[in-house]
């Protein structure tokens, strides 16, 4: 059974490859990659850190965040099991630092692979890099849909659209095409990825569930009805 305080966000196969390969490829030296467990809310690396490994998770959920300049946590990634993390260690000239925090959603655990042995690795297996190169193309186009997400001003704009791309992507990855999509997510969760405080969040969601386009009870999942969401916010945007 899931555990109720992990966040749904979209994973793709281009991972599960890297990853698969990783595996069957890493030799047994203990040098390669180093196992290492995180409890639940404690930190896989902070801001300013060294930017030296890159990290991949066997288990458990992380998410990766920024701090704003009035020093409030923004979610912009939610890594799953089987989803390489810290990557842009790689693009990174000398010993550069974090410019993100990791924090364990729920209990986890991944290995970590220096930068120098992960080159290695790369020059080695060609299959692999173009998986790398493909998750980092992923991954720029969820940013961009985060950025369109973030551009709406409104609340009920913002915090609608993305619970729509959360929908989405949930749709893709198990094919329910019902019309309800059901989000494991926390009002918390969700003010940290909309960039929204945690009152202004639960305000807009109490719209929403008044209206009829969410349904929800404290402490469970978020039930979207994508089309009636999807109608309500296109009226609003055409001032109906």
């Amino acid at each position: 059974m899931a555990d109720k305080n992990q966040i749904y966000f979209s994973r793709h196969i281009v991972c599960d490859d890297l990853s698969r390969l990783m595996k069957e490829h890493m030799p047994e030296e203990v040098t390669f990659g180093r196992n290492a467990e995180f409890p639940k809310g404690s930190y896989v690396w902070r801001e300013e850190d060294e930017a030296d490994s890159i990290f991949f998770l066997r288990s458990g959920q992380i998410a990766v965040k920024i701090t704003d300049a009035k020093g409030h946590e923004v979610i912009v990634r939610v890594i799953g099991e089987g989803e390489p993390f810290g990557e842009l260690c790689l693009c990174s000239e000398g010993r550069g630092e974090r410019r993100t925090s990791a924090c364990a959603v729920i209990p986890s655990e991944a290995v970590e692979v220096s930068v120098n042995d992960f080159i290695d690795f790369l020059q080695q297996h060609h299959e692999a890099l173009k998986n790398l190169l493909f998750m980092f193309c992923i991954r720029l186009a969820d940013a961009e849909r985060r950025i369109e997400v973030l551009a709406y001003r409104g609340a009920e704009e913002r915090l609608g659209r993305l619970l729509l791309s959360l929908a989405s992507s949930s749709e893709r990855e198990t094919g329910d095409d019902s019309g309800e999509i059901t989000l494991p997510i926390s009002h918390e969760e969700l003010a940290q990825m909309a960039a929204l405080s945690r009152a202004h969040t639960t305000v807009t969601m109490g719209k929403f569930r008044q209206r009829g386009v969410v349904r929800y009870k404290r402490g469970q999942p978020v039930i979207v009805d994508v089309q009636a969401l999807a109608k309500y916010l296109n009226q609003r945007e055409r001032g109906g």
